[in-house]
């Protein structure tokens, strides 16, 4: 029998982006729920205690909502906010993690969904920590670039609707009180003693995102140079099919010395990138924001939890 599977919040931005990896799959069942019932909380509470899995696409007092519904201990959530990233009881749904992560994650109910700029500064810079070459307490810092996907409906409407200002066609940093919702999970997660300098920057693209995290060598706990730091990242994601250690130097990966943005938008790939040299080294990860960033890996995490190949639909 069919697994089912409904998506609370399925038209928000990562509510479709899921529902299109989901559709067409013939393993599951995806229930939708009618569009005249779409407000009708009865029938909203029926589908969230009746389905296999329920993944959650909503703002983060929703979310929490819809959990409180739920009173049916076999429905395993797989939320899409903020809201219970470092919440007791839940798993955090970032695969590639650790070598328990994916055990976590399949026998777990209530996993969550890393955000997209954690998921970038996670992946680069977890493995460094646990390895003992970046200390938890080093003063980390970190920069975003990001594609205006990621701040939904409303920023979509500003950057993709008629008359745009040019005020907004060009870069525009934000969260300038240095206060992003994302620092709670990227410090946790991490291991770090204190929150990084964390300043993301919003462009005149869809999806697509490349997070940067700068290095001294001389101020690590080991002296290492940049092709060191490639070397113990190769080796940590040694396996994986979607975490991707590029080559050092890797010039060949550029386009007349840039960087592009794109390259793995409409994937569920990351790439990282170690640049610099011995005195100055610079991780990148680069990724769709709606992909890795968000639906790839809650479909990731499906997968995982239904014992299915975890490429499946990606």
């Amino acid at each position: 029998m069919k697994k089912t599977v409904f998506v609370d919040g399925q038209h928000g931005t990562t509510g479709l982006k899921i529902y299109e990896r989901l559709n067409g799959r013939k393993d599951i069942e995806v229930i939708k729920i009618a569009e005249e019932k779409r407000k009708d909380p009865e029938t909203k509470r029926k589908l969230l205690n009746e389905t296999d899995i329920v993944f959650l696409c909503l703002p983060d007092d929703a979310a929490r909502e819809s959990v409180g519904l739920i009173k049916n201990s076999s429905v395993c959530v797989i939320d899409g906010s903020t809201a219970h990233r470092v919440a007791e009881g839940w798993v955090y749904g970032l695969p590639e993690l650790n070598k328990e992560q994916r055990a976590l994650i399949k026998k777990s109910k209530r996993i969550s969904v890393p955000g997209c700029h954690a998921t970038g500064f996670i992946l680069a810079l977890y493995p460094l920590v646990v390895k003992g070459i970046v200390a938890p307490d080093y003063p980390v810092s970190c920069h975003a670039v990001a594609g205006y996907s990621g701040g939904g409906k409303s920023m979509i409407s500003d950057y993709a609707g008629g008359n745009v200002p040019d005020s907004i066609k060009n870069p525009r940093p934000y969260s300038l009180d240095l206060n992003h919702k994302h620092l709670p999970e990227m410090t946790k997660i991490v291991g770090l003693a204190r929150p990084p300098v964390f300043t993301p920057t919003v462009v005149n693209v869809y999806n697509g995102e490349i997070v940067s995290i700068p290095f001294v060598p001389d101020h690590l706990e080991k002296h290492i140079s940049a092709a060191d730091i490639r070397e113990v990242l190769a080796e940590y994601y040694a396996g994986e099919r979607f975490v991707k250690v590029m080559p050092f130097p890797a010039d060949d990966y550029l386009e007349n010395g840039f960087l592009t943005f794109t390259d793995c938008n409409d994937t569920n790939n990351l790439e990282i990138f170690v640049f610099g040299n011995k005195d100055r080294v610079l991780l990148s990860a680069r990724y769709d924001n709606l992909g890795k960033g968000a639906s790839g890996t809650a479909v990731q995490n499906m997968n995982i939890v239904l014992g299915l190949d975890e490429t499946t639909g990606l």
